[in-house]
């Protein structure tokens, strides 16, 4: 980890200690050690495992992308690529080093850089996909509660959505459409010029065709071995539904019985949407935002709604980071090829 990104995380606890002691402002001290004390552990419990599961099988499907290089990669080593993605996704603008953060864990591992940037560059594309279908059957479900009562927030669901769906779609026509998409991108990169003659536009245009073309190289294999796809598709389907899940039993947790499993899991990919806009690391401060705004329909007591915030961002977020930060020391053992 670089002095930046330590920098970085030194601030991020500093922010999440200072957006904690905002959400405390209005809450008594004796009503929030009373939810604490009658705080029923054991769901907090599934809850954690329901996090940790969620990374484990992250793990699962980086191991069987593997296998189908032709290597033995071990467990162990399986495990500390999502829990150091998470790290680095929570210290970086939009997630964004998540993925360099992983290759350079499968480099360390022993995966020769090109295997480990096809693994990846699969496991993105399902990831993506399965993340497009759980958001459209959420917006089906729950999206006209969420606009009849917060209008505003319900704009950034639907930009979240067309973000996300806009990398599918440009997925999709490097994949079927190669040709068409080079020309696409060739146009783009004329029409930028006509405003700027700038270095950087080159170097964009350089490295945007070599991605393409990775990409194109890989998605060849992709479409030959639909099975594979479809065995590692299903794994990350329910990988994202442990995930989801995780606010239903923090309710649960503090004692809130009449609660729809169905609504809270789509409220939950609701607010990921939303969290995935912010170019804070993790989007603090919106997702807190997100997380109050939508559950208080849930919670009415303020200092059950601040804990239930609470705990959920430690599961979802910073356990992630402090796994992370473990994984990172923790010596990998070495791929059997």
């Amino acid at each position: 980890m670089t002095n930046r990104n330590k920098l970085v995380l030194i601030l991020m606890l500093i922010l999440g200690v200072i957006i904690l002691a905002f959400s405390l402002r209005d809450v008594s001290f004796r009503s929030l050690a009373t939810d604490l004390l009658t705080l029923n552990w054991r769901w907090l419990l599934v809850a954690m495992a329901s996090m940790l599961m969620s990374y484990f099988l992250e793990a699962i499907v980086v191991k069987i992308l593997l296998q189908r290089e032709t290597m033995e990669f071990p467990l162990r080593s399986a495990v500390r690529i999502p829990l150091i993605e998470q790290l680095f996704n929570g210290i970086t603008p939009f997630s964004s080093g998540g993925q360099p953060a992983q290759l350079f864990a499968l480099i360390q591992s022993g995966v020769d850089a090109g295997r480990a940037t096809s693994v990846l560059l699969m496991k993105f594309v399902v990831y993506q996909s399965m993340i497009v279908i759980n958001f459209i059957i959420a917006l089906f479900i729950g999206f006209h509660f969420v606009a009849s009562k917060m209008h505003a927030l319900s704009l950034f669901f639907l930009f979240g959505f067309l973000i996300h769906f806009a990398v599918i779609v440009g997925l999709l026509l490097v994949m079927y459409w190669y040709s068409f998409t080079r020309k696409l991108v060739g146009v783009f990169f004329k029409l930028l010029r006509c405003f700027s003659h700038s270095v950087r536009i080159d170097h964009w245009e350089m490295v945007l065709d070599e991605k393409i073309n990775n990409f194109y190289q890989e998605s060849l294999r992709l479409k030959r071995d639909s099975w594979l796809l479809l065995k590692i598709g299903l794994i990350t389907l329910i990988q994202l539904l442990f995930y989801y899940i995780v606010p239903y039993f923090i309710l649960l947790a503090l004692g809130e019985k009449n609660v729809s499993l169905l609504l809270v899991t789509t409220f939950h990919i609701l607010i990921v949407m939303v969290i995935s806009l912010f170019p804070i690391p993790g989007g603090s401060g919106g997702a807190e935002y997100s997380f109050s705004t939508i559950f208080s329909s849930f919670i009415t007591n303020s200092s059950k709604l601040v804990l239930a915030m609470l705990l959920w961002r430690l599961l979802t977020y910073y356990l992630g980071i402090l796994l992370g930060m473990i994984a990172l020391v923790v010596r990998p053992q070495k791929v059997k090829q």
